[in-house]
C-alpha cells in the first residue's frame, strides 16, 4: 500500500551500506523539504510527545491527504520527510489503514532511532491517522 515515493526511499535504502549513510539520507531527505511557514508553527499543529520541537500541517484537498512538517532536529526533520513520502497524496480515508509501523520497519528504522526517538515517530503517526480519520 505504500506510495511510489515511499517505495523510492526503500529502494534507495537498498544501495547504502551501513547505517550511517542511511542517516545521511534521511537527513537530506528533511533537507529538502520546504520550511514550514512560522505562522504555521502554532500550539494546534504542534505535535507532544517528541523530545525536539515538531509541527505538522495537514491539508486535504478533493479528498487527498498531505501534510507538511518541520523539527528542529535534523533528524526528525528527515522522519518527516519520509512519513510525507508514506502519507501525502493517498485518498483521506486510506491513510487510517497504512501500517506505518510495517513500512517503516522495511526500513529498519525501528531497530536504529532511540528511544526516545521512536516515540516521537509514533506520536506523528498517531497525529497523522487522528488527523485523517476525523477528516474521512
Amino acid at each position: 500500500m505504500a506510495s511510489p515515493a515511499f517505495e523510492d526511499i526503500v529502494d534507495d535504502f537498498e544501495f547504502l551500506e551501513d547505517w550511517e549513510d542511511r542517516y545521511r539520507y534521511v537527513i537530506d531527505q528533511g533537507k529538502a523539504m520546504e520550511p514550514l511557514p512560522d505562522a504555521l508553527k502554532v500550539p494546534a499543529t504542534k505535535v507532544d510527545g517528541c523530545a525536539s520541537q515538531v509541527w505538522l500541517h495537514p491539508v486535504i484537498e478533493r479528498g487527498m491527504f498531505r501534510f507538511d512538517g518541520e523539527s528542529d532536529a535534523m533528524i526528525v526533520r528527515g522522519l518527516i520527510a519520509v512519513l510525507r513520502a508514506l502519507y501525502n497524496d493517498l485518498p483521506v480515508a486510506d491513510v487510517p489503514g497504512v501500517d506505518a509501523r510495517a513500512e517503516l520497519a522495511r526500513l529498519g528504522l525501528n531497530d536504529h532511532l532511540s528511544a526516545q526517538r521512536s516515540n516521537g515517530l509514533r506520536a506523528m503517526i498517531e497525529r497523522i491517522r487522528k488527523v485523517a480519520a476525523e477528516a474521512a
